[in-house]
């Protein structure tokens, strides 16, 4: 018996060591990021192949050859971007992020697209009429510019990348469209490249299937935010008859390219970083003036993070890259795609609302909003229930108040309208599951942090979306009668609705988590019930119930907010093609407004006011962006020189840029020339330094100053006069903490420039410590 025990537990020891040996580890997919490369933009195939060799030899000599090395990697990038994706074992992994050549190694990890359809153009004229605005006019609309978008591909027969009227493509586009296992997608003159990446996705979902290789984009996404970026001009179009009006992007006669990185969800995620790492590095090859990336994850270091990674090598080509902020709000420090390099966008409401009263028995209306097509009958009264009231005995109340799956007993709901709270599962989704229980219309009511922000959905039944406010009120007059009634009333499109905009209450807000000296989000823009193109593989609820099609659709997100601002620095880059980047973000966030159409301070979802954490330096002003006066310029340098201020050495930024780089000797990051300053541990005093470039004509700007409480601020020189376009002036900004009036909080001011006809402005953020 004991030699027995003895034989078996040596044999559990071999079985144990066998699969522990590295062939039998569990792999997971790394992103072994190695910088930059040394070959020129116009590197020949030669060059790649010797990058992708040089992959290969550097892997091998971890794994024990050349052979095991190529089994590894699934992605070598060899442009722009230098490194590669492999399957690694962690303890493989370890040893490689060891290497004195290896800049950062971090996992393949999922993003999210920023649309809050799941959980919770400009769009359309108020009369169909494209603007005649002279400064439009002088951009061309933006036809010199290519637009690229990373996102969920792009459904190419939308009428919105119709080609007619178009000329030869641009010869500097080095791009293709990769249709070769989908033959019914076709590119032309004005949708001119479209590429999918997939690899990424397939190492953590499995092998995929041939329907996997297409840049079709069949969940809507990638086309909504495209055709909002470049669109063309679309005349009639609306949502189920809606919001009629001519559909246009922000550069309606840009050409644009599609770079699907986006697939159906795994655990929540559905962008990987070794797919968007991919597609930068092409894009950009491809010939790119403008990256629309409505996507992001958790802030990260910016060596961990694949939107900053590529961003910066984008930034280096003089290629503008706009994100969106995230839709984590209205939490704090939520804010994501925080780079300095990146324009990051917050989502704001504009002034159209499609309006669908609630009507009670009592006589009292409620200004709700919807896309529902379908109406109640006119007058025509029900009885109105909480849902609450409506769970199934064996369903919690929480569940049922939700409106979730299962949780609604049809004895009690049938025939009714049922009112439902906003949270956990999809708006749509309540709609249906209070339809297929028998009711004949719904009322979605906010709960307290989505205060005000109400969104037009395209619901399968009648149903009305109202504030939390409205909500209290009907909830409390379900409780004061024994009989209650209502009426939803059909929908009505209104243009010039007060206040707008407002800050969304999905919309990600700061401090940035990694850089707090940088503000972000940089920027808001439309990003509530934006209408735009969509797919035609989906219904507009992208629920599988819902078997209508349409050819626009309203969709809310910072997704939807990130492609305006990339719409409008496509005309910028037409009229103004040598700006840097630097220079174009400067432009947007130093013209933008705090205002809202009232000439009130723009307010949160709660009607209280907001602030530069949530909006930046305000809401777009797209006109007088066009003529800014003034810029905070930055060069590629002045980014490395932001690094060094966070400690990393001299290598490691020499292997990142590919530049001959040392750190300077004295660096503060409170100087770096950013559009805002941001002084998080204000202690006593500092002095931070700013330069402005003159982009208008020659003129004098004086300083005017809004202090943020409890902070005494001076500027020095008080005035700048230029002589010239081009010329620099650099000025200084004194932060003095005022004794026993300064608050241990972020306070707010801002620093405008003036010459009577541009007002530069830039936000003060300050925390004493």
């Amino acid at each position: 018996m004991r030699l027995s025990n003895a034989i078996l537990c040596l044999l559990s020891f071999i079985v144990f060591s066998f699969l522990q040996s590295p062939a039998f580890a569990v792999k997971r997919s790394y992103v072994v990021y190695l910088g930059g490369h040394s070959h020129g933009i116009q590197s020949s195939s030669v060059d790649l192949d010797a990058v992708t060799e040089s992959h290969y030899h550097f892997l091998g000599s971890f794994l024990g050859g050349h052979e095991h090395a190529r089994e590894a990697i699934f992605y070598s990038y060899t442009r722009h971007i230098n490194g590669f994706a492999a399957h690694l074992d962690d303890e493989v992994a370890a040893q490689i992020a060891r290497h004195p050549k290896v800049v950062s190694l971090f996992l393949n990890k999922g993003r999210k697209l920023h649309t809050t359809r799941s959980w919770d153009f400009l769009g359309l004229d108020n009369n169909g009429v494209v603007p005649s605005n002279s400064i439009w006019n002088k951009t061309r609309y933006g036809e010199d510019t290519i637009i690229g978008n990373l996102d969920t591909g792009v459904w190419p027969e939308s009428k919105s990348f119709s080609d007619d009227g178009y000329g030869p493509i641009p010869s500097k586009w080095k791009g293709i469209c990769q249709n070769q296992k989908d033959a019914g997608f076709h590119c032309n003159r004005k949708l001119i490249g479209a590429r999918y990446f997939n690899k990424g996705y397939a190492s953590v979902v499995g092998k995929l299937n041939s329907s996997f290789d297409t840049p079709r984009d069949k969940e809507g996404h990638g086309t909504h935010t495209l055709s909002t970026a470049g669109g063309n001009m679309v005349p009639r179009a609306s949502v189920f008859g809606f919001g009629k009006g001519t559909a246009k992007g922000g550069s309606p006669r840009a050409r644009v390219a599609a770079y699907k990185v986006c697939w159906p969800p795994v655990s929540g995620n559905e962008c990987f970083d070794a797919d968007i790492l991919a597609a930068f590095d092409v894009a950009i090859q491809d010939g790119v003036d403008v990256l629309s990336v409505s996507l992001g994850g958790d802030p990260t270091a910016f060596f961990n993070d694949s939107v900053a990674i590529g961003s910066f090598h984008a930034i280096k080509h003089g290629i503008v890259v706009v994100c969106s902020a995230g839709n984590s709000g209205p939490a704090d420090g939520t804010v994501s795609n925080i780079a300095p390099w990146q324009i990051t966008v917050g989502a704001s409401t504009m002034d159209r609302e499609f309006r669908s009263v609630v009507v009670l028995g009592n006589n009292m209306h409620y200004k709700g909003q919807s896309l529902s097509s379908k109406v109640l009958p006119d007058k025509k009264f029900f009885p109105l229930l909480s849902a609450a009231d409506a769970k199934l005995a064996n369903a919690s109340i929480q569940n049922a108040t939700l409106c979730q799956a299962g949780a609604l007993d049809p004895k009690k709901v049938t025939g009714k309208i049922l009112v439902c709270l906003r949270g956990k599962n999809a708006r749509v989704d309540k709609g249906q599951q209070v339809a297929l229980a028998g009711a004949v219309g719904m009322i979605l009511a906010n709960d307290f942090l989505t205060g005000n922000e109400i969104i037009a959905d395209a619901h399968l039944l009648p149903a009305s979306h109202i504030n939390y406010t409205d909500g209290l009120a009907v909830f409390a007059y379900i409780n004061s009668t024994k009989n209650p009634m209502a009426r939803i009333m059909p929908v009505t499109t209104l243009i010039g609705t007060k206040p707008a905009p407002f800050m969304a209450a999905f919309s990600s807000k700061g401090p940035n988590t990694i850089t707090p000296e940088i503000l972000k989000p940089d920027i808001t823009a439309p990003g509530v019930s934006v209408i735009a193109a969509y797919t035609e593989a989906e219904g507009p609820t992208n629920e599988d119930f819902d078997k209508r099609r349409v050819q626009f659709n309203s969709v809310s997100g910072t997704s939807m907010s990130c492609p305006h601002v990339s719409g409008i620095v496509g005309l910028l880059k037409t009229r103004y093609p040598n700006w840097s980047p630097a220079a174009i973000k400067s432009a947007i966030m130093t013209s933008a407004t705090t205002l809202d159409n009232a000439n009130e301070p723009i307010l949160n979802a709660s009607y209280i006011k907001a602030g530069p954490f949530s909006y930046g330096s305000g809401h777009i002003q797209p006109n007088f962006a066009m003529d800014p006066g003034l810029v905070y310029d930055l060069s590629t340098k002045d980014y490395l020189n932001f690094l060094c201020t966070l400690g990393y050495n001299d290598t490691l930024i020499s292997t990142f840029s590919q530049d001959n780089y040392k750190c300077p000797g004295s660096l503060n990051l409170a100087n770096f020339n950013y559009p805002s300053i941001t002084i998080p541990n204000l202690v006593g005093s500092i002095t931070v330094t700013r330069t402005v470039k003159n982009v208008g004509t020659p003129g004098t700007y004086r300083a005017q100053v809004q202090k943020p409480v409890g902070i005494s601020v001076k500027v020095k020189p008080k005035n700048l006069k230029f002589k010239k376009v081009g010329e620099d002036k650099t000025f200084i900004v004194s932060l003095k903490v005022k004794k026993g009036e300064a608050i241990k909080e972020y306070v707010y001011g801002q620093l405008i420039w003036s010459d009577h006809v541009h007002y530069v402005r830039s936000p003060i953020v300050v925390k004493a410590v």
